[in-house]
């Protein structure tokens, strides 16, 4: 059975990691009802009664919200709706619920048009050929049917008790600042530095989906001047900063540099080392090579594998890793937590380190990481319907050519030297993502202009 028109399911919505799409239009209220009856009978043929509902200060998150819940309703699922909340929160909530489903509502980093969810069931991510069956369910309508009844649920003040679980208190006092970023992480850093030692100055709180202060992505630089501004005015030993769901952190050194999510992972990696060695430790293909080499030096096992947080909590089970994060913020412990990507434990985990350090300070540590020259992640528009076409086609040109690269996620090709350039296809945004890193700035403009001949066979745009 066809859909009527009114309820088509736009098809680039359906994305690896999570679902994304522009709020009224790609992504409506009939939608996210249809996706929710969709992802219920999962739920009920998986049998599951239960579903943990949560969502972001976005101005269209409550409409969705709504929709997605009376889809629940509709299959007989029971609905625990906790309200708006970081996406983090919403992984404890259902993981505090036994046998039971999760759905967070936010569109994380994108602009303030789009929406989208992020799923899990009993526990493990909901992603890849998953995702795609709820876009088969809808086209036959094969929904199961039930009365599910709706519940509503505080967590706030257990998640943080579990945040502040494993700091160890003693150590020697911080200046930190918070950039809240009008996102979710207003709902609970207010009350988390309340718990916690050291003098603490909050920014942009107030949960706003318009966005008022920056946009809300915490891996751009960009969107971090007036954080670094604050730090360097407060003599601040470190800045912390979160997307628009709060399962991303940007960190500001005390110098007001920011600090990439490879290198803070090496960090991460050398404490929990020393009471598990020879672990692995998981980075997404945009990481440094540095990643590599320091792990292995500090004696771990370094895995770098697909961008998209819900690959990299998969593979971390697969290989009992305690820690995996990619370039873009998503850092998940499995070390003392639950294995999900949550900015807001990270950041106390990185304080908890900083502050029990005796004879180094955070600066310290980072000037022992070897020096590289790399770009930022660049950023192609390029059309979804477009974006895995053209990766697909530079690679038959590249393999018609005898040219070896590797193709965990997109193409990346290494030198003879190590140097690498990076083209992938966005799994959350329409464009095309590219990296390049090297040894010396020389060798890093020539990586640039080889990647932007190898793009431009397929896809005229000038990004150099």
């Amino acid at each position: 059975m066809s859909l009527p028109d009114a309820i088509q399911i736009e098809e680039s919505i359906l994305r690896a990691a999570d679902i994304r799409g522009v709020a009224g239009l790609t992504l409506t209220e009939k939608t996210a009802e249809q996706i929710g009856k969709a992802f219920g009978t999962v739920l009920v043929r998986n049998g599951l009664k239960k579903c943990v509902v949560g969502g972001d200060g976005r101005l269209s998150t409550p409409a969705l919200s709504q929709a997605w819940i009376k889809g629940l309703l509709s299959c007989g699922i029971d609905v625990i709706s906790i309200g708006c909340c970081p996406t983090p929160m919403l992984y404890f909530a259902a993981y505090l619920t036994d046998h039971a489903g999760g759905i967070m509502v936010t569109a994380s980093h994108n602009p303030k048009e789009y929406n989208g969810f992020k799923m899990q069931i009993d526990r493990k991510s909901f992603c890849g050929e998953d995702i795609k069956s709820l876009g088969a369910l809808i086209q036959k309508q094969d929904f199961e049917q039930g009365e599910g009844r709706l519940f509503r649920q505080d967590f706030l003040q257990r998640y943080v008790d579990r945040l502040v679980q494993d700091f160890t208190f003693g150590g020697k006092p911080l200046t930190v600042v918070w950039d809240c970023g009008n996102g979710t992480a207003g709902v609970v850093v207010p009350e988390l530095v309340k718990r916690l030692p050291g003098r603490h100055i909050v920014l942009n709180e107030r949960v706003d989906g318009n966005f008022p202060a920056h946009a809300p992505d915490s891996s751009k630089i960009e969107n971090l001047s007036v954080l670094q501004e604050t730090v360097l005015r407060e003599k601040a030993d470190l800045g912390l900063a979160f997307d628009g769901d709060s399962d991303r952190l940007g960190v500001i050194d005390s110098e007001g540099n920011f600090l990439e999510t490879d290198r803070l992972l090496q960090i991460f990696a050398e404490e929990i080392l020393k009471t598990r060695p020879n672990a692995v430790f998981i980075a997404d293909i945009k990481s440094s090579k540095t990643f590599v080499s320091e792990v292995k030096r500090m004696g771990g096992q370094p895995l770098i594998w697909r961008t998209g947080h819900s690959f990299i909590k998969t593979k971390m089970k697969e290989t009992d890793s305690p820690l995996g994060g990619e370039m873009s913020g998503h850092i998940c412990f499995a070390d003392k937590y639950y294995g999900f990507d949550d900015a807001l434990y990270a950041a106390v985990r990185l304080l908890n380190i900083v502050a029990n350090w005796e004879k180094k300070s955070f600066q310290d540590r980072i000037r022992q990481i070897p020096k590289t020259f790399a770009t930022p992640e660049i950023q192609i528009f390029c059309p979804d319907n477009k974006k895995f076409q053209y990766v697909e086609e530079i690679k038959e040109i590249l393999k018609m050519r005898g040219v070896f690269f590797d193709e965990t996620d997109g193409i990346k090709y290494v030198y003879p030297s190590t140097s690498w350039w990076l083209l992938r296809a966005s799994n959350t945004s329409p464009c095309l993502v590219c990296r390049c890193e090297a040894d010396t700035e020389q060798e890093l403009n020539l990586l640039k202009k080889d990647l932007h001949y190898v793009i431009n066979e397929v896809y005229h745009i000038d990004f150099i």
